[in-house]
Protein backbone atom coordinates (compact mmCIF):
# COMPACT_ATOMS: atom_id res chain seq x y z
CA UNK A 1 0.00 0.00 0.00
CA UNK A 2 1.15 3.60 -0.56
CA UNK A 3 1.55 4.23 3.18
CA UNK A 4 4.11 1.47 3.74
CA UNK A 5 7.22 3.26 4.98
CA UNK A 6 9.82 0.49 4.49
CA UNK A 7 11.53 1.37 1.19
CA UNK A 8 12.56 -2.27 0.64
CA UNK A 9 8.90 -3.06 0.05
CA UNK A 10 7.71 0.07 -1.80
CA UNK A 11 5.44 -0.94 -4.70
CA UNK A 12 6.28 -4.61 -4.10
CA UNK A 13 4.20 -7.52 -5.29
CA UNK A 14 4.77 -10.45 -2.95
CA UNK A 15 3.60 -14.00 -3.45
CA UNK A 16 2.81 -15.41 -0.01
CA UNK A 17 4.27 -18.93 0.07
CA UNK A 18 3.49 -19.86 3.65
CA UNK A 19 1.34 -18.44 6.43
CA UNK A 20 0.62 -19.97 9.81
CA UNK A 21 0.33 -19.05 13.48
CA UNK A 22 4.16 -19.12 13.54
CA UNK A 23 4.61 -16.42 10.88
CA UNK A 24 4.65 -15.91 7.13
CA UNK A 25 7.06 -16.17 4.19
CA UNK A 26 6.80 -14.68 0.73
CA UNK A 27 8.80 -13.86 -2.39
CA UNK A 28 8.96 -10.35 -3.91
CA UNK A 29 8.11 -10.79 -7.59
CA UNK A 30 8.97 -7.42 -9.11
CA UNK A 31 12.38 -6.33 -7.82
CA UNK A 32 15.35 -7.57 -9.87
CA UNK A 33 18.85 -8.00 -8.49
CA UNK A 34 20.94 -5.46 -10.39
CA UNK A 35 23.03 -6.84 -13.24
CA UNK A 36 22.32 -10.51 -12.59
CA UNK A 37 20.34 -12.92 -14.72
CA UNK A 38 19.68 -16.65 -14.54
CA UNK A 39 22.17 -17.79 -17.23
CA UNK A 40 25.00 -15.74 -15.70
CA UNK A 41 24.18 -17.01 -12.21
CA UNK A 42 24.27 -20.61 -13.42
CA UNK A 43 27.75 -19.98 -14.85
CA UNK A 44 28.90 -18.40 -11.57
CA UNK A 45 27.64 -21.43 -9.64
CA UNK A 46 29.40 -23.84 -12.06
CA UNK A 47 26.05 -25.36 -12.98
CA UNK A 48 26.24 -24.32 -16.62
CA UNK A 49 29.03 -23.71 -19.09
CA UNK A 50 29.15 -20.69 -21.39
CA UNK A 51 27.73 -22.91 -24.15
CA UNK A 52 24.91 -24.11 -21.89
CA UNK A 53 24.18 -20.50 -20.92
CA UNK A 54 23.91 -19.48 -24.58
CA UNK A 55 21.35 -22.26 -25.14
CA UNK A 56 19.52 -21.23 -21.97
CA UNK A 57 19.37 -17.60 -23.13
CA UNK A 58 17.84 -18.81 -26.39
CA UNK A 59 15.14 -20.66 -24.41
CA UNK A 60 14.39 -18.19 -21.61
CA UNK A 61 16.19 -14.99 -22.57
CA UNK A 62 17.97 -13.08 -19.86
CA UNK A 63 15.60 -14.26 -17.10
CA UNK A 64 16.22 -11.86 -14.21
CA UNK A 65 17.14 -12.97 -10.73
CA UNK A 66 14.80 -11.35 -8.24
CA UNK A 67 15.50 -9.79 -4.87
CA UNK A 68 13.00 -12.05 -3.11
CA UNK A 69 13.28 -10.18 0.17
CA UNK A 70 15.73 -9.04 2.81
CA UNK A 71 15.86 -12.33 4.75
CA UNK A 72 18.56 -14.91 3.88
CA UNK A 73 19.52 -12.94 0.74
CA UNK A 74 22.23 -15.41 -0.32
CA UNK A 75 19.78 -18.33 -0.51
CA UNK A 76 17.91 -19.06 -3.73
CA UNK A 77 14.23 -19.88 -4.07
CA UNK A 78 12.52 -20.93 -7.29
CA UNK A 79 8.79 -20.40 -7.71
CA UNK A 80 7.64 -22.59 -10.55
CA UNK A 81 4.76 -24.35 -12.25
CA UNK A 82 3.68 -27.73 -10.92
CA UNK A 83 5.00 -29.68 -13.92
CA UNK A 84 8.29 -30.16 -12.05
CA UNK A 85 8.78 -31.83 -8.68
CA UNK A 86 11.73 -32.98 -6.57
CA UNK A 87 10.79 -35.46 -3.83
CA UNK A 88 11.42 -34.11 -0.33
CA UNK A 89 12.34 -30.67 -1.76
CA UNK A 90 9.39 -29.19 -3.65
CA UNK A 91 6.62 -27.51 -1.70
CA UNK A 92 3.26 -27.48 -3.49
CA UNK A 93 1.72 -24.15 -2.58
CA UNK A 94 -1.49 -23.60 -4.55
CA UNK A 95 -3.01 -22.92 -7.97
CA UNK A 96 -0.34 -24.95 -9.78
CA UNK A 97 2.49 -23.04 -8.10
CA UNK A 98 5.39 -24.73 -6.31
CA UNK A 99 8.51 -23.65 -4.46
CA UNK A 100 11.85 -25.44 -4.59
CA UNK A 101 14.98 -24.22 -2.84
CA UNK A 102 17.67 -26.70 -3.86
CA UNK A 103 20.41 -26.48 -6.47
CA UNK A 104 18.83 -29.50 -8.23
CA UNK A 105 16.14 -27.31 -9.78
CA UNK A 106 18.81 -24.98 -11.16
CA UNK A 107 20.55 -27.96 -12.74
CA UNK A 108 17.23 -29.08 -14.25
CA UNK A 109 16.56 -25.60 -15.65
CA UNK A 110 20.09 -25.43 -17.09
CA UNK A 111 19.67 -28.81 -18.82
CA UNK A 112 16.22 -27.99 -20.19
CA UNK A 113 14.47 -30.48 -17.89
CA UNK A 114 13.06 -27.92 -15.45
CA UNK A 115 9.56 -26.51 -15.08
CA UNK A 116 7.77 -24.83 -17.97
CA UNK A 117 7.75 -21.52 -16.07
CA UNK A 118 9.87 -20.34 -13.16
CA UNK A 119 11.22 -17.30 -11.35
CA UNK A 120 14.39 -17.35 -9.27
CA UNK A 121 14.69 -15.15 -6.21
CA UNK A 122 17.50 -14.56 -3.75
CA UNK A 123 16.18 -14.15 -0.22
CA UNK A 124 12.62 -13.89 1.00
CA UNK A 125 10.25 -11.63 2.90
CA UNK A 126 9.49 -12.97 6.34
CA UNK A 127 7.18 -12.02 9.18
CA UNK A 128 7.11 -13.22 12.77
CA UNK A 129 3.94 -14.57 14.36
CA UNK A 130 1.21 -11.92 14.13
CA UNK A 131 3.44 -9.36 12.40
CA UNK A 132 1.86 -9.61 8.94
CA UNK A 133 -1.65 -9.52 10.39
CA UNK A 134 -0.77 -6.33 12.30
CA UNK A 135 0.71 -4.75 9.17
CA UNK A 136 -2.46 -5.60 7.23
CA UNK A 137 -4.62 -4.04 9.97
CA UNK A 138 -2.42 -0.92 9.78
CA UNK A 139 -3.18 -0.67 6.03
CA UNK A 140 0.34 -1.76 5.08
CA UNK A 141 -0.62 -4.51 2.63
CA UNK A 142 -3.37 -5.23 0.15
CA UNK A 143 -4.23 -8.92 -0.11
CA UNK A 144 -5.53 -10.44 -3.35
CA UNK A 145 -5.67 -13.85 -5.04
CA UNK A 146 -2.58 -15.17 -6.77
CA UNK A 147 -2.37 -14.91 -10.55
CA UNK A 148 0.02 -17.43 -12.13
CA UNK A 149 0.01 -15.47 -15.39
CA UNK A 150 1.24 -12.37 -13.55
CA UNK A 151 3.83 -14.36 -11.56
CA UNK A 152 5.45 -16.05 -14.55
CA UNK A 153 4.61 -14.04 -17.66
CA UNK A 154 4.29 -10.33 -16.82
CA UNK A 155 7.19 -7.90 -17.16
CA UNK A 156 8.67 -6.96 -13.77
CA UNK A 157 7.89 -3.26 -14.16
CA UNK A 158 4.22 -4.02 -14.95
CA UNK A 159 3.44 -6.45 -12.10
CA UNK A 160 2.41 -3.86 -9.50
CA UNK A 161 -0.06 -2.00 -11.70
CA UNK A 162 -1.38 -5.21 -13.28
CA UNK A 163 -2.04 -6.75 -9.87
CA UNK A 164 -3.98 -3.67 -8.78
CA UNK A 165 -5.89 -3.44 -12.07
CA UNK A 166 -6.76 -7.17 -12.06
CA UNK A 167 -8.33 -6.67 -8.64
CA UNK A 168 -10.36 -3.64 -9.69
CA UNK A 169 -8.16 -1.11 -7.89
CA UNK A 170 -7.24 2.28 -9.27
CA UNK A 171 -3.83 3.32 -7.90
CA UNK A 172 -4.93 6.95 -7.86
CA UNK A 173 -7.76 6.05 -5.48
CA UNK A 174 -5.61 4.30 -2.85
CA UNK A 175 -5.22 6.09 0.44
CA UNK A 176 -2.46 5.90 3.04
CA UNK A 177 -5.05 5.65 5.81
CA UNK A 178 -7.66 2.99 6.37
CA UNK A 179 -11.12 3.24 7.82
CA UNK A 180 -11.99 0.91 10.70
CA UNK A 181 -15.50 0.63 11.99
Amino acid sequence: MPGLTDSRFARSVIYLCAHSADGAMGIILNKPVSDLNMPDLLIQLDIASETDAIRLRERVGHMPVLMGGPVDAKRGFVLHTDDFHIDQSTLIIDDGICLTATVDILRAIASGDGPASAVLALGYAGWQAGQLENEILANGWLICPADPEMIFHTALDAKYERTLRNNGIDLAMLSVSAGHS
